[in-house]
């Protein structure tokens, strides 16, 4: 009975793989069927650099619209000698709905020619490749830019070129492609208030070709191309890295030669300030610059940016001079992590919080929209669809909004106030309607080599290193170095949607340090939910351009970057905030010496002061849908 069923067993081991291949297969026979399929065409741009590009379009004679994808990742369908179907599936999807599906590798990636950077510049590739696209004779004209992160960032700075034949856009989990809008220097979350956000660490060790990488012949043809992309794809093979230990290495600037990574754009990158004329001079947008594109954005609550993509789609609707491009403007804010918008589920758990039903046929939302735009039916989808569509936590529903924040939102603002024992959440801290009248400030020490762990949160890319969505903070609120704020529990439930402001008064005994700042939902029971969270390295209080170091003891004001959520307080819940100086290594951790942080291995400790009180009135802002009561 046992040798029977172990043979049986290692019988459906070796079925699996060839059920596999045969799905992989179906796939490509079905799209051989619809579709005129032309891989590895070496698209020239104007310096004379080919970028591999894979075609797939309607078997028919009349002109059809293009949905194009351009990637730094490995779109190749031969993997490990396998057919693989990701880019089958979508190439699929598209055609059968009379769309040319078009993916192409930015310069220096894979099979494409070229130098690679960061974005995919010079942005003139973009507009390059839409010229020559818009110049087939299979094409009706317009294209539309479709991805989710990196295949999504670089598509507002092309948008800013204004190409006649860029018609629309669907940009999901773009945060990355936003440098400079309004209050947020991010430059494309390198930086969130001056810290760096170490993401790209493990991204770019992980994504960066070495310098010394093997290539091809820059006059090899097509025909060749498509011969050896069926044994030989270009993507290099890393080693697995512990990014929980790897992360933690001293200079951050070796972070990646230390676990023997390749070199490429980090180096330099890690280099540069935050107001470095550098980040204006590559593919990231900033509000200074136009647009000319209708646009569907794709956000989520817990993606690594969710305030600056926020900012940028008011940027565009109440900035850019065209009116047509103004109002066509649309936005989806999911409670997802980074791209897992179909993901939900019925019952979708985010981290370890269970926020409910949050599907939403996504693919029928973007096709309806490049209907509209690509092939000019009916604007009937344009008159149905929300300004805004957004998820709030909680209540557990799909809401809508003409203008974000919501219009019906207030800012109430929150005092911090404690006997001077804040410590822990077995502290004092209370957040209050009103200024305590005297400064009974808290002190806490950061200690640079022993940082307040991330735990949860508004990430993505950094591997085994953080885990992202909502987790219990009881375990980290424990901790002496974290400061607690919490209002009584709510005599009745309340929604806080939009983005929510902060302001702190610190003072300290080192020159520089950083503050750290999360918002809560703290259940009955004591689960306390993370919402978002955000920090400000205190160098930079003035602004990005220059730096201003403290003076011991002295109270200085610091106002941190705006956190964003939407979430229903219920009855019986109460608001927390944690302030702290670390959130690592979600954030670089700032060494407190007010030297350049990058290049240092050690130290030293800061003492920390938040004082609260009229004269110092330490807050927080919160945008409240209804009323804000608290029990008595």
């Amino acid at each position: 009975m046992k040798r029977s069923f172990i043979l049986g067993l290692i019988s459906l081991l070796f079925l699996i793989p060839v059920n596999i291949l045969a799905q992989d297969a179906r796939i490509l026979s079905k799209l051989e069927e619809i579709a005129i399929i032309d891989q590895k065409v070496m698209m020239p741009m104007r310096d004379g650099v080919r970028l591999a590009t894979d075609i797939y379009r309607p078997k028919t004679d009349q002109q059809v619209p293009i949905i194009f994808s351009r990637t730094p990742y490995n779109f190749n369908t031969y993997r490990d000698g396998k057919l693989s179907t990701r880019t089958l599936q979508r190439a699929y999807e598209a055609v059968s709905r009379g769309y040319a599906y078009v993916v192409q590798n930015e310069r220096g990636r894979f099979f494409s020619e070229g130098e690679w950077d960061i974005l995919g510049v010079p942005l003139t590739d973009g507009y390059d490749a839409f010229s020559w696209l818009a110049d087939q004779e299979w094409s009706n004209g317009k294209i539309g830019t479709l991805g989710c992160s990196s295949t999504a960032e670089w598509q507002m700075a092309v948008a800013a070129l204004d190409h006649p034949s860029h018609a629309a856009m669907v940009p999901q989990g773009f945060g990355a492609g936003v440098g400079q809008v309004g209050d947020f220097y991010e430059q494309g979350n390198w930086y969130r208030g001056g810290a760096e956000q170490m993401l790209f660490f493990s991204w770019l060790y992980h994504t960066q070709h070495d310098e010394m990488a093997p290539k091809l012949p820059e006059d090899i043809s097509q025909e060749d191309l498509q011969r050896i992309q069926r044994f030989y794809d270009m993507a290099p093979e890393y080693p697995p890295v512990d990014w929980s230990k790897g992360l933690q290495h001293l200079p951050i600037q070796d972070i990646i030669k230390n676990v023997d990574g390749p070199i490429g754009v980090f180096e330099k990158m890690v280099r540069r300030k935050p107001n470095d004329p550098e980040w204006y001079r590559g593919g990231l947008y900033h509000d200074d610059m136009g647009f000319g594109v209708p646009s569907f954005w794709f956000a989520s609550w817990y993606d690594v940016s969710i305030s600056p993509n926020l900012a940028l789609f008011n940027h565009v609707r109440n900035n850019i001079e065209d009116p047509q491009i103004a109002e066509n403007q649309y936005l989806v804010i999911a409670p997802t992590l980074h791209c897992a918008y179909k993901r939900a589920t019925e019952n979708t758990i985010v981290g370890e919080r269970n926020v409910g039903d949050a599907r939403l046929n996504y693919d029928e939302l973007v096709y309806s929209w490049f209907d509209v735009w690509l092939k000019g039916e009916s604007k009937e989808f344009l008159d149905t669809l929300p300004r805004i569509k957004y998820y709030t936590m909680g209540s557990n529903e799909w809401n809508t909004a003409e203008v974000w924040p919501p219009e019906s939102s207030e800012m109430t603002t929150l005092f911090l106030s404690s006997d001077g024992k804040a410590n822990s959440l077995y502290g004092d801290g209370t957040l209050l309607k009103s200024a305590p009248s005297k400064d009974k400030p808290d002190s806490y020490t950061y200690d640079p080599m022993n940082p307040v762990p991330s735990y949860g949160g508004n990430v993505c890319c950094t591997g085994n290193a953080v885990k992202g969505g909502a987790f219990d903070q009881q375990v980290m609120e424990t901790r002496n170095d974290i400061l607690v704020y919490t209002t009584p529990p709510l005599e009745e439930g309340v929604e806080i949607t939009g983005f929510i402001e902060s302001t702190l008064y610190l003072s300290s005994d080192v020159k520089d340090t950083d503050l750290t700042i999360k918002i809560i939902d703290v259940y009955p029971d004591g689960t306390a939910y993370n919402l978002d969270e955000t920090i400000q390295r205190v160098r930079y209080r003035e602004g990005y351009e220059k730096e201003v170091f403290m003076e011991k003891g002295k109270v200085y004001e610091v106002e941190l970057t705006p956190m964003s959520t939407s979430n229903y307080f219920k009855k019986g819940h109460r608001i927390r905030i944690e302030v702290s100086s670390s959130n690592f290594p979600r954030f670089a951790r700032n060494l407190n010496t007010g030297g350049d942080n990058f290049n240092e291995s050690d130290g030293i400790v800061a003492n920390n002061t938040i004082h609260h009180s009229k004269k110092y009135p330490s807050q927080i802002k919160v945008p409240v849908l209804g009323k804000l009561n608290f029990e008595k």
